[in-house]
């Protein structure tokens, strides 16, 4: 049988209610893919009908480190699956909210450039749901996710008393450790009945070295006779964080985060050339990163004292005054980078 001919997903509640949810989510088989892959579902207590191995994601140690009200209750696990992201947008109104998709093995991820590729064993793979009221501040989101998934390495680090891992995030969607890829968010929404829909999409490279590098390595470099980072006390920390952030998000908006989040980014300061198209000609300027707007931007200064509004794309002209569309120089993806 191809691989892409069907999935197995394993439904598991933290509570007595969720427990009843993946019943009945499983009794009435509606659970479905886009592509219209062949499901089958299995409850946690029926797992032994599923081939498994020491690297298979641990549901129990991940159900134990939930302290959550909401996020993360919920759980679909999948050893190898398409796409954790299009599991919970295709079925987002059936799953209750905060339901978490993980796979160990994953061969049709996906990016903002709408690239695919195949995520092998080590990597922590999820996608989970958010519902917002405000579509003002649903293109934030991505940076409280960016946020939690930081502080929860942190936390797990503190709390095993492992040597600190300085994960940073690279805007708008990356996060880096020591110069080099190590995960990335992907964030996208639908508006339904006065509400959206936001998927959130996370891949953080816990324990395989390639393409890049992973967390453990870098922990075993500074320590070696550390233990290792596992993949389920990281995601467990990350909805303990993401859940505080997220409330006050809602509550306070993103100026309540901001200070984290600019001491964990890689921008502050940072000077980089943009380019804006003018009429048959294209105008580069060098200007200063002081932080982001309040639609999500970046906010910079230019050398004339100017403040300007970066987007990252450099395909599109804009008619607002001073919004400059922002092609960083120097890397190799959507958006290029150049430290001076």
């Amino acid at each position: 049988m191809d691989r892409d001919a069907s999935c197995s997903l394993v439904l598991c509640g933290k509570s007595s209610a969720e427990t009843d949810t993946a019943k009945r989510l499983k009794n009435n088989g509606v659970l479905k893919l886009a592509d219209n892959t062949q499901i089958v579902l299995f409850l946690d207590s029926e797992m032994e009908n599923l081939i498994r191995d020491d690297a298979s994601f641990n549901i129990s140690l991940f159900m134990n480190s939930i302290s959550t009200d909401r996020f993360g209750r919920f759980l679909i696990w999948s050893p190898r699956l398409s796409s954790t992201h299009d599991v919970v947008s295709h079925n987002f109104s059936e799953l209750p909210i905060g339901s978490v998709c993980v796979t160990d093995i994953q061969f049709k991820g996906r990016g903002r450039t709408k690239n695919v590729w195949e995520s092998p064993k080590g990597c922590l793979m999820y996608s989970f749901t958010v519902e917002m009221e405000d579509g003002r501040i649903v293109p934030l989101i991505q940076y409280v996710v960016s946020l939690a998934v930081t502080e929860a390495v942190k936390d797990v680090c503190d709390k095993k008393g492992l040597p600190y891992i300085d994960v940073k995030i690279k805007w708008p969607n990356d996060l880096y450790l020591n110069g080099l890829k190590v995960g990335g968010i992907l964030c996208t929404s639908t508006y339904r009945s006065k509400k959206f829909h936001v998927s959130v999409g996370v891949g953080l490279n816990v324990d395989n070295e390639q393409p890049t590098t992973c967390l453990n390595t870098v922990l075993k470099d500074i320590s070696p006779a550390s233990t290792l980072l596992k993949r389920e006390e990281i995601l467990g920390a990350f909805f303990h964080k993401f859940e505080k952030f997220f409330d006050l998000f809602i509550d306070q908006g993103f100026k309540s985060l901001e200070e984290l989040y600019y001491r964990t980014w890689l921008h502050s300061e940072q000077r980089v050339i943009t380019e804006e198209k003018m009429e048959d000609r294209v105008v580069q300027n060098v200007v200063t990163i002081q932080g982001l707007t309040s639609s999500g931007y970046l906010l910079a200064i230019g050398d004339d004292k100017q403040m300007y509004e970066l987007q990252p794309d450099g395909n599109r002209s804009s008619p607002k005054k001073n919004m400059i569309q922002i092609r960083f120089l120097a890397a190799s993806s959507w958006w290029k980078q150049m430290l001076f």
